[in-house]
This record gives C-alpha cells, sequence and structure tokens, in this order.
C-alpha cells in the first residue's frame, strides 16, 4: 500500500504520539492513499517548503479498524473531540473518512451544541468523501517505510488550493441547504 502526506517538513521517522489528541480518530500519524487528496494539504509559509512524503506500508499482522460514514464513525469523533478517551486504542490503524468540517469551514457548529447529533451527522455526511488511515500503534509505525519526498512548488500549492475553494463553495450551498431543512 502507498500512502502520502503533505507538511512543511521531510518526515522520514514519523511521531504517533505528536499532534493533537482531538483529532477525527486521536492521536496519530495521519496519512491518505489519495495523493491529490494529500496535497490538496499543502499551504505556503515564509521560508518554508511545502513537501509531499511517499511511505509503503505493510499491513500484514496488524489490527485495523475500518469506518465508514455512519454512527460509529460518527460516536468515534465526537468523542474525541469533546476530549473523551480514544474509542479504538486497542488498534493500530484506523481507515475511515475524514470529517468535512475539518476541511471546509462550519464555524465550529458541529461540536456547538446547536444541533442534535443526529443533525450533526447529517452534516457531516454532507460533501465529497476523502480517506485516511492513522497510525497508531509503535508496531504499525514500524511497518511504515518512507520512500521519498518532493517539495510542490507554488503552482501546484495554488492549483489545489484552488480545487478546494472550488469544493468549499459547494460544499456552503450544501451546508446551508441542510440547516435551513432543520428548521
Amino acid at each position: 500500500m502507498i500512502l502520502f502526506h503533505t507538511g512543511f517538513s521531510e518526515i522520514r521517522k514519523p511521531d504517533i504520539h505528536y499532534g493533537r489528541k482531538n483529532a477525527d480518530f486521536g492521536q496519530g500519524f495521519y496519512l491518505s492513499p489519495e495523493k491529490e487528496f494529500s496535497c490538496r494539504w499543502a499551504r505556503e509559509r515564509k521560508d518554508e517548503d511545502s513537501y509531499l512524503n511517499t511511505y509503503e506500508f505493510n499491513e500484514e499482522g496488524l489490527r485495523i479498524k475500518v469506518l465508514k460514514r455512519d454512527e460509529e464513525w460518527f460516536s468515534c469523533i465526537f468523542a474525541n473531540r469533546r476530549g473523551k478517551a480514544d474509542t479504538f486504542s486497542q488498534y493500530d490503524v484506523i481507515i475511515g473518512p475524514i470529517a468535512n468540517d475539518t476541511l471546509y469551514d462550519t464555524m465550529g457548529i458541529l461540536t456547538s451544541g446547536f444541533l442534535s447529533d443526529e443533525q450533526a451527522l447529517q452534516i457531516l455526511e454532507l460533501g465529497p468523501e476523502y480517506t485516511q488511515w492513522v497510525i497508531k500503534s509503535e508496531k504499525a509505525l514500524s511497518q511504515l517505510r518512507w520512500l521519498s519526498s518532493r517539495i510542490l512548488t507554488k503552482e501546484e500549492i495554488a492549483s489545489y488550493r484552488l480545487t478546494v475553494e472550488r469544493e468549499e463553495t459547494e460544499f456552503q450551498t450544501q451546508f446551508a441547504e441542510k440547516i435551513q431543512s432543520f428548521e
């Protein structure tokens, strides 16, 4: 399996203990099997380059939890967002959709208490579905091998950002329609 991670550095040895504990699937190293999607996370930052890191991953012998956009997925995400215990800490890898509120600006409405959990799930089900892989254990990390990295050009970053802007505009329309349907 080939996986990708985009960031401001070449990451030959990822750290699964670095990063937010309240991310979609808790703390871990987040990757995507979708190269084009991974590149959408690229940003320009003064005096820093954006790198696309490429990895090979061997899934053999690992405990892997696969989630889809449903209530189990929603419960996992909201437990992490609310600082509760990691629901799937016994797994080495979690594979599942990225919650769209991390992709598009939904103004914190999903976790504000303004919506019921059922309504928040309906919002999270909107828009395109992108998959993320989260390396959660040292065992899984030992089976992730860095292959290469390359610096993304300013033109590439600008192109990927335009794609995100187009998707966000489409999502905001769907979001507004769904919110109005709750009234």
